[in-house]
């Protein structure tokens, strides 16, 4: 395992430009296995997750061409469907929880789809049930090998649209039905449908190849299926979860940065759930400026109850902020409840802040209530591991912020979603160095 060595407790200044969007990119991957057509897909990120599907794709016979960084040329005319019952893709694919998006793709052109159980972080269960009851819906046969954790979608004579009401708004599951419907004979409704900026991104994507997708931002989409999809070009928007990290690094670190070209209007709740800890941060053009603050304050309710912030699908507050703005906490003035529906896993890493020194009381796997220390009180260098992405990253937040050198091991949780983080932190003045396994 990798490692970052972080001397804490230094104030950082300057610029710094967020990847393009891990969540987006796997879903427009996935949608090149749609047509046989080139297409064209800028800012792409170079992070773990991201690379490990492209090498999917690759093994599955998509043509792969870098033309410059960020930027690649996918050609999809020679398909090799050998390779999705190969043990190869068996453990490729276990591996990488975004695999499971390449099966709405391959049941909708070719009639037929195989994912092994997906990996990913270890957060609490996550289940595919909403993908699978889509494609059944849509006429598609289903099978599950027990023993080799085996999932398979047959659908010979294709696809029918049809209603159907999605029992979760899941976005992976959404984009794997809206794959799989483009191509369908017919019309298919999905209501309750995920209408975060990801999807939004597949589905302008899908309509730019020939796709026929109304209600684009809504919970009801409606899809006119087609006889086929052309080739596009297509720009990755810039991941909001990134640039949130960057919200809460300058607000722990007390730092003047600037996050470059954000899209601001694709940010939803973002910037004012950080307003409501007491962060400054100002809209510059298409930038986010946050200026050195010596101390935050969280703002209650008007009745003057304490705070809670809490994740739900979008236009709510994204889930995977919500690691980033508990650490932030730690060092506000007043008082905060951290609530996560989604996955019961992911408050277990508070005990590593716990052991910095953070005044946190875990509730039960869902809530924990925070108590600053208004920065009366540094949190202190420690060593721990990295349990997932999100939680990595808020670790490694805390470690720059407290007070000595701080040791993070599993680092390559944090390179799954967050590409050469390193550089692009020691560029404007951090002290964090990566011992190699």
């Amino acid at each position: 395992m990798g490692t970052f060595q972080i001397e804490g407790g230094h104030r950082l200044q300057g610029e710094i430009r967020p990847q393009g969007a891990k969540n987006e990119a796997l879903q427009i991957l996935c949608a090149v296995l749609l047509t046989s057509e080139e297409v064209i897909i800028e800012n792409i990120p170079d992070i773990r997750d991201v690379n490990k599907l492209i090498g999917i794709l690759k093994n599955l016979g998509v043509k792969i061409k870098k033309l410059s960084k960020g930027t690649y040329s996918f050609i999809s005319n020679e398909i090799d469907l050998s390779y999705l019952e190969s043990q190869l893709f068996k453990e490729e694919g276990s591996s990488l929880r975004g695999s499971i998006m390449i099966v709405g793709p391959m049941l909708a052109r070719f009639g037929k789809g195989y994912i092994p159980r997906p990996g990913g972080d270890k957060i609490g269960r996550r289940r595919l049930d909403t993908h699978f009851e889509g494609f059944i819906k849509l006429g598609a046969d289903f099978r599950y090998n027990k023993e080799e954790r085996f999932y398979g979608v047959d659908a010979p004579n294709g696809l029918t649209g049809t209603y159907m009401l999605l029992d979760q708004a899941s976005v992976t599951g959404t984009a794997n039905i809206v794959m799989a419907a483009v191509l369908a004979k017919g019309t298919t409704t999905i209501y309750n449908a995920a209408c975060e900026p990801y999807l939004q991104q597949l589905c302008k994507m899908l309509n730019s190849m020939g796709a026929k997708i109304k209600g684009v931002g809504s919970n009801l989409l409606e899809i006119e299926g087609v006889e086929k999809l052309g080739g596009c070009t297509h720009r990755v928007l810039p991941d909001m979860i990134e640039i949130g990290s960057w919200i809460g690094l300058a607000a722990m670190t007390r730092s003047e940065i600037t996050i470059k070209d954000v899209s601001w209007d694709d940010l939803g709740l973002i910037p004012n759930t950080f307003r409501k800890l007491g962060i400054e941060l100002e809209r510059r053009g298409d930038d986010i400026y946050i200026p050195t603050q010596e101390s935050y304050e969280i703002q209650g309710y008007i009745d003057g109850s304490t705070l809670t912030v809490a994740d739900a699908p979008w236009p709510g507050f994204t889930p995977d902020l919500l690691s980033i703005v508990l650490v932030v906490c730690t060092q506000a003035k007043g008082s905060v409840l951290i609530h996560q529906k989604m996955f019961e896993s992911r408050l277990f890493f508070v005990d590593k802040l716990i052991d910095m020194g953070a005044r946190i009381i875990l509730c039960d796997p869902h809530r924990a209530t925070v108590i600053g220390h208004n920065f009366e009180s540094q949190l202190k260098a420690t060593t721990m591991v990295s349990p997932d992405i999100r939680a990595g990253i808020s670790l490694l937040i805390a470690a720059l912020s407290a007070k000595g050198t701080s040791v993070i091991h599993n680092i390559e949780q944090i390179d799954r979603g967050y590409e050469n983080i390193d550089e692009r932190l020691r560029a404007i003045g951090a002290k964090i160095t990566r011992l190699e396994a």
